[in-house]
């Protein structure tokens, strides 16, 4: 399928050319390829891509069925939805290298938490939050009923009591797009997030029990048994920045190839990692793809792209040829 080349894809085909831009232009053919082959697609999203706002992206892949399943942070999952109903509270601060300690206590006094050069409103976002997810959780817990994090998540927001807050376009959320499709996720280390530091406070008060929220290791077992019932005709692994978000879902094929000693399981048919890491000894998210297949993640050819450059400039670009802008 050939997708029609608006002028972002068309200026990135004319001048990305080299090096890092032209590393750019390989990964996104070669996910496209993945694609038109009949492969899926997994997403893994690191760091604060949804305070950098990948929705207005991210979102329109969903949509377009680009991406078959996400693996992200807590962090990711629930700020998507944070931006969705706090945008305008949000503050940003783009002289945040120049701050001193005590500017930064007073952010903190004022509620607002800093990421990079943008804060976070701990009212309107983190509590406008709580008081809805508790009462769904609330109500798993007295019926006995167990979930996963992103699917509290989607409950909240397919029953509406968060429409009243809304400031963005809700075709910018992309984890109400995910949503909508009940898209697999997988969200290791959720226990992090804020949302998951919220939940333990309610275990530690008593008043809700740790088993409501189903585990990590849940996680790794429903992506086992997703992966081998989708990977007949491939599936690409595509991963912006490093951390948990990657490293969980990429250990999937060793783990059922070696561990279940399922030798038929195939390898990630595709792999591209946008990092900005330096290559260096020890340093996982800074690992080149070629150390992948030494530990049973990637065959020989698969193909296997690189970008050494800033996600939040990377990641947008890519979904903009992908989706033909």
């Amino acid at each position: 399928m050939t997708t029609t080349r608006g002028p972002i894809s068309q200026f990135i085909e004319k001048h990305y050319l080299h090096f890092n831009a032209a590393a750019l232009v390989d990964a996104a053919k070669g996910y496209e390829a993945q694609l038109n082959n009949g492969a899926k697609m997994l997403v893994s999203l690191a760091g604060a891509m949804s305070t950098a706002e990948l929705g207005k992206s991210f979102a329109e892949m969903i949509r377009q069925d680009k991406v078959q399943i996400i693996s992200c942070t807590g962090a990711n999952l629930e700020e998507d939805i944070m931006n969705l109903v706090a945008h305008s509270h949000y503050k940003r601060v783009p002289n945040y290298r120049d701050l001193t300690p005590k500017e930064e206590w007073d952010l903190l006094e004022k509620g607002l938490n800093r990421v990079t050069d943008t804060c976070i409103p701990e009212e309107e976002a983190f509590r406008r939050l709580q008081k809805h997810i508790y009462d769904i959780w609330k109500e798993a817990d007295d019926k006995g009923e167990r979930y996963l994090p992103h699917e509290y998540m989607y409950k909240m927001l397919l029953s509406g009591v968060l429409e009243e807050y809304y400031e963005i376009d809700i075709k910018d959320s992309w984890m109400y797009a995910a949503a909508e499709k009940n898209l697999p996720i997988v969200c290791p280390g959720w226990e992090d997030s804020t949302m998951g530091n919220i939940f333990a406070s309610y275990v530690l008060k008593g008043e809700l029990k740790a088993s409501t929220m189903k585990s990590g290791i849940e996680y790794m077992t429903f992506l086992a048994d997703w992966y081998t019932d989708n990977s007949e005709k491939g599936i690409g692994f595509f991963q912006i920045g490093g951390g948990i978000a990657g490293d969980f879902p990429i250990c999937v094929v060793p783990m059922l190839y070696q561990d279940m000693e399922r030798t038929d399981t195939p390898f990630w048919s595709y792999f591209c990692q946008i990092s900005d890491s330096t290559t260096s000894y020890g340093s996982y998210s800074g690992a080149v793809p070629n150390e992948k297949i030494t530990w049973g993640k990637l065959d020989i050819d698969t193909p296997k792209f690189i970008v050494e450059s800033d996600a939040t400039i990377v990641a947008p670009l890519i979904f903009a040829y992908l989706l033909g802008w």
